[in-house]
């Protein structure tokens, strides 16, 4: 929070999931000291209001292929979906005496609608629609107000708690108007609805976001304001997994534990390690979509800051000789970690559970993208022995991604965590998640095994997401750290740097984790497995990674682990002990 007040994040988070942007809301509504303005579209969703009548709902919901979601706002029923703006302003209102609401001041409802109506309104008149204005007792911005028939082009519904507001605007651009004929729109059954393309104005959504952005920077930016954009041009073909079907690709600096990492694992099959193009056109655009155009050149040295020394000592060779014996994958190995010698060395190490094959295949990541195989029921006892085996008083476990799954890979998690604690009840546990395509069942099973740590990486800024894992969202993974924070868990999250987005990108990534109250964050350099996975941006330099640690923690992170060769996993059980010493493993 600036001096003046709290810094205004504008976020256009692209097309979303309406329970994802839910969850999120919640998690910046009940733990976020700053401000946020969240646009964004959804895919087709009914939303219902607290005051709802059931009879709003006509034959068609059922027929649409529309989710219906029972939401905690003021008004009746709405649409969303593509080709409408989507706006919630989550903000600390000011009360109408001055004084903090938990000193008894009470903030004005009406009034805070008013603010959102006369943003959409001078939005409106902005981008060319000039007859717009209010309707007397029914909220929203009506085209032709004072006509006999107005028509509604924005919804707003609100709820304020404790101060803070959520939910917000609904202003149609360019959605399918049939839509609304499932519905009797925000309860008023005789008076239409409108979009801006329906009264003949063809304005991209990329213009309206930007005019409804810059109206709020004006006028609700108390201190600092800043915005993040996930990018908006994405070809559907570009959403294909990003190396699956071109091989591994050929080691950018191969050494031992690289031919380890391409190789373990795998049984009798050998991967190729031929070489292909330095880039590809799948690998390009996205790049030239996010606005990356300079990168590292392939053979360029890497910094002596990131020469991790090969020290292969008896407690590596131990470590790695037990897991063979147990049958046991780790992503050290798998992922390529630089850290391994260390780590190993050390004793510690991270397995990885639900086998060792990816449905899902980013940009950055070495591990295998084979079709997968059905889980191990008797891994989560293999881990445990291992656990028990190597002595060990905290233990990570993490997984591939298994959209195959009906679940994600939740349940094996879930039993990972039981049989750790019945062989060793002291011993804490990490795990480091995927989204489980954001299902809250499956992240419930995973939330209720009341892991130590919760992790689960955003991996990088807004901009690049989709060029870096273009299966994940930044939205989704934001409200699965905000869900496993509302279940009581500590929670952490990681981001790899030098993938071409800027310091401010960074540091408005580590706001946006400090919002949905993250305890812990990871941050490391990238490294580029092969020569089929994203090229090096820019070399980070330790100085800067001890800028975004005091960046991060002023921002209100509990801790901040950060270095070039810092990864998910490193200095766990330190990191985990700094926020949470006395619960860890009870």
């Amino acid at each position: 929070m600036s001096p003046s007040g709290p810094t205004l994040r504008i976020r256009w988070l692209g097309r979303t999931n309406y329970d994802d942007t839910l969850a999120l809301q919640h998690g910046l509504l009940e733990r976020g000291r700053d401000d946020w303005l969240l646009l964004c579209e959804h895919h087709d969703v009914y939303t219902l209001g607290r005051r709802t009548d059931p009879a709003n709902l006509l034959t068609g919901v059922t027929t649409s292929g529309a989710a219906v979601v029972s939401v905690d706002r003021g008004g009746d029923v709405t649409y969303h979906g593509p080709g409408q703006l989507v706006g919630y302003p989550i903000r600390t209102l000011p009360t109408r005496n001055g004084r903090r609401v938990e000193d008894g001041g009470v903030v004005d409802t009406r009034e805070w609608v008013d603010q959102i109506e006369q943003l959409l309104i001078d939005a409106l008149v902005q981008l060319g629609l000039g007859d717009v204005g209010r309707v007397p007792n029914c909220p929203g911005v009506w085209v032709a107000p004072e006509s006999l028939r107005p028509r509604k082009i924005a919804a707003i519904g609100v709820r304020i708690s404790r101060g803070r507001s959520m939910h917000g605007f609904a202003l149609n651009v360019d959605p399918d108007m049939s839509m609304f004929a499932n519905i009797v729109p925000c309860g008023i059954a005789d008076r239409p609805v409108t979009s801006l393309a329906a009264e003949g104005l063809d304005v991209e959504m990329r213009r309206v976001v930007d005019v409804v952005a810059s109206l709020t920077a004006q006028r609700w930016a108390v201190g600092e304001c800043e915005r993040a954009d996930v990018v908006w041009r994405v070809r559907s073909e570009d959403l294909s997994a990003f190396t699956r079907g071109e091989g591994p690709g050929a080691p950018v600096a191969p050494d031992e534990h690289r031919q380890t990492a391409a190789h373990s694992h795998q049984g009798s099959v050998t991967v190729a390690l031929g070489s292909r193009p330095d880039a590809t056109a799948r690998r390009r655009r996205r790049l030239d979509e996010a606005g990356v155009a300079n990168t590292v050149p392939l053979g360029e040295r890497k910094p002596e800051w990131l020469r991790a020394p090969v020290v292969m000592g008896d407690a590596y060779r131990d470590l790695r000789r037990r897991l063979r014996e147990l049958d046991l994958v780790t992503v050290c190995e798998e992922a390529g970690c630089p850290n391994i010698y260390d780590c190993w060395a050390d004793g510690t190490a991270t397995f990885m559970i639900n086998g060792e094959r990816c449905t899902r295949a980013c940009g950055f990541c070495l591990v295998d993208t084979r079709l997968p195989t059905a889980p191990d029921r008797m891994e989560p006892e293999r881990v445990a022995e291992a656990v028990d085996q190597l002595g060990l008083s905290f233990a990570v476990v993490t997984a591939v991604a298994r959209d195959d799954l009906a679940d994600g890979g939740a349940e094996q998690f879930a039993s990972t965590i039981a049989a750790i604690r019945r062989r060793t009840p002291g011993v804490a546990v990490e795990v480091l998640i995927p989204d489980c395509k954001g299902d809250p069942d499956a992240l419930t099973t995973i939330f209720a095994a009341e892991p130590d740590v919760l992790n689960h990486n955003i991996e990088t800024v807004a901009r690049l997401q989709r060029a870096v894992r273009p299966s994940a969202s930044y939205v989704r993974s934001l409200a699965v750290l905000a869900r496993a924070g509302a279940a009581g868990l500590t929670t952490k999250s990681g981001i790899i740097v030098g993938l071409g987005e800027t310091d401010d990108e960074v540091v408005a990534t580590l706001a946006d984790l400090a919002g949905v109250g993250v305890d812990i964050v990871t941050i490391g350099q990238y490294l580029r497995p092969t020569t089929n996975h994203l090229p090096v941006a820019r070399w980070v330099p330790p100085a800067t990674f001890e800028e975004y640690a005091r960046a991060g923690e002023a921002l209100g992170i509990g801790h901040v682990e950060a270095s070039p060769l810092t990864r998910s996993s490193y200095h766990a059980r330190q990191a985990a002990d700094r926020v949470v010493p006395v619960t860890l493993g009870s």
